[in-house]
C-alpha cells in the first residue's frame, strides 16, 4: 500500500503545475482512439519527457512541469511544457485544446484510456466516471512541515470558490449549454471523494483518513482523493485542484501567482494560527475552526461559483452577509501584492467568451478558439 509520509514536507515555496488538455483534430474537434502521443515509439521533447500521461479518456492528456524552485521561473517552465506538448501533438497530426470541458465532446462516443488504474475506477464508480470528460488545473506549493500543510489546506477552503469563479471556463457539456459557468466542477463532483473537504484537526488525522480509505477499498491509492485542496503526502505540497482548464497561459500564470502567494502567506501565519480576514467580517456561524463557516456554507459558495462565475457573491466568512468576487479579488490583490488576478477580473471570463463566440460565429469557431498556439 503506497502512502505518503510527513517527512515529504521538507521544502517551502516550491511549485509544480499540472494541466489537463484535450487532443483534437485540425478543426479543434475531439480526436478519438489516441494512443500514440503517450504510448508511441517516440518520446515527447523536453521538458515533457516522462511527464505526459492520459487521463480517463484517451483524448484527455495531462502534463506536469518539472519542480519549479522559484515563482519567477513558473511562467517560463509552464510555457516550455506547453510548447513541447503542441510540438509533440503536431508531429502526430493532432492539435491541443484547453478548457474545463470540451464543448464538442460526447462522452458516449469517446474511448476511455486502457490503463488498469482507470479501468478499475470505471468498474468501481460506473456512470459518474464514464461521463467524466473534465480537464482542470492543479497547482502544488511546497510546504516545509506536515502539520502546517494541513492547517494551510484547512484555511484555503474559503478562497477556493472565488478561485473557481475566476477560472470558470466550461459552460458547455455533452454538446449543450448547461447554464453554468463551470459545468466541469459539477460534473466532477459526481465522483466520490471530490468537492470541498472537511477540516482535519492534524496531519495524523489526515494520514489516518488516507490510510483508512485505502485499507477499506474505498480508493485504490491516495491519488484518488480528488478534493479541491489536499495535502499531497507524496510530493510534500499543498495541492489546489479548483480551477478549470485554460487555453491561455497568461490565465494560468495568474492562478499560479495567486495560489503560491496565498499558501506562503497562510504558512507564515501558521505559528499564530491566525487567518487574514477577507473581506472584513466579524462574529461567527458555529462553523468549523479555521474558517468561521460551516462546511455546508462553503459548499454553497462553491455552488455559487459554478452557477454564476464572475457574477457570484459569496457568503462571508462570518456567515453574515455576502461579498462579491470583485471585492475578494481587489482585497486579495492588495493584501498579497499580486496583479494577475486583478488583470483576469478585468478580462472577459472564459465562460462568457465561449458563449459569445458560439452565438456570434458558430460552434466551429468556438472549437478553434480553444486551441493552444503553435
Amino acid at each position: 500500500m503506497e502512502l505518503g509520509s510527513p517527512e515529504s514536507f521538507d521544502r517551502m515555496g516550491t511549485l509544480g503545475v499540472e494541466e489537463e488538455f484535450y487532443v483534437v483534430d485540425e478543426r479543434g474537434r475531439p480526436a478519438n482512439g489516441i494512443d500514440d502521443l503517450v504510448y508511441g515509439d517516440d518520446d515527447p521533447p523536453e521538458p515533457l519527457a516522462g511527464r505526459l500521461d492520459h487521463e480517463l479518456f484517451k483524448f484527455t492528456i495531462e502534463t506536469q512541469t518539472p519542480l519549479i524552485e522559484a515563482p519567477r521561473e513558473a511562467s517560463a517552465s509552464l510555457r516550455a511544457v506547453r510548447d513541447a506538448l503542441v510540438e509533440h501533438a503536431a508531429n502526430h497530426g493532432y492539435r491541443i485544446a484547453g478548457a474545463g470541458l470540451h464543448p464538442a465532446a460526447k462522452w458516449r462516443e469517446l474511448d476511455h484510456a486502457e490503463k488498469p488504474r482507470y479501468r478499475a475506477q470505471l468498474d468501481r464508480i460506473q456512470y459518474p466516471q464514464h461521463r467524466n470528460t473534465t480537464a482542470g488545473l492543479h497547482v502544488h506549493v511546497g510546504v516545509d512541515d506536515a502539520e502546517k500543510a494541513v492547517w494551510v489546506s484547512n484555511a484555503l477552503r474559503w478562497y477556493l470558490p472565488p478561485l473557481l469563479a475566476l477560472s470558470a471556463n466550461s459552460p458547455f457539456w455533452d454538446g449543450h449549454d448547461t447554464g453554468l459557468a463551470s459545468a466541469r466542477a459539477k460534473v466532477f463532483e459526481g465522483l466520490p471523494n471530490t468537492g470541498m473537504p472537511t477540516r482535519f484537526e492534524s496531519f495524523e488525522a489526515f494520514e489516518r483518513f488516507e490510510r483508512r480509505m485505502v485499507e477499506t477499498g474505498s480508493i485504490n491509492d491516495r491519488g484518488e482523493l480528488w478534493y479541491d485542496v489536499r495535502p499531497h503526502t507524496g510530493h510534500g505540497t499543498v495541492e489546489v485542484r479548483t480551477p478549470d482548464g485554460q487555453s491561455d497561459p497568461a490565465v494560468v500564470d495568474a492562478f499560479v501567482e495567486y495560489v503560491h502567494a496565498l499558501v506562503v502567506d497562510l504558512a507564515d501565519r501558521y505559528e499564530e494560527e491566525t487567518e487574514p480576514t477577507v473581506p472584513p467580517v466579524a462574529g461567527g456561524d458555529g462553523g468549523e475552526a479555521g474558517t468561521g463557516l460551516r462546511r455546508e456554507l462553503l459548499d454553497e459558495n462553491k455552488w455559487r461559483a459554478m452557477r454564476y462565475g464572475r457574477e457570484a457573491e459569496f457568503v462571508a466568512r462570518s456567515g453574515d452577509g455576502t461579498v462579491s468576487l470583485t471585492d475578494v479579488v481587489e482585497s486579495e490583490a492588495d493584501r498579497l501584492g499580486v496583479d494577475g488576478i486583478r488583470d483576469l477580473l478585468a478580462r472577459e471570463s472564459g465562460a462568457s467568451r465561449q458563449r459569445r463566440i458560439r452565438d456570434e460565429e458558430g460552434p466551429e469557431a468556438l472549437y478553434r478558439s480553444l486551441l493552444l498556439d503553435g
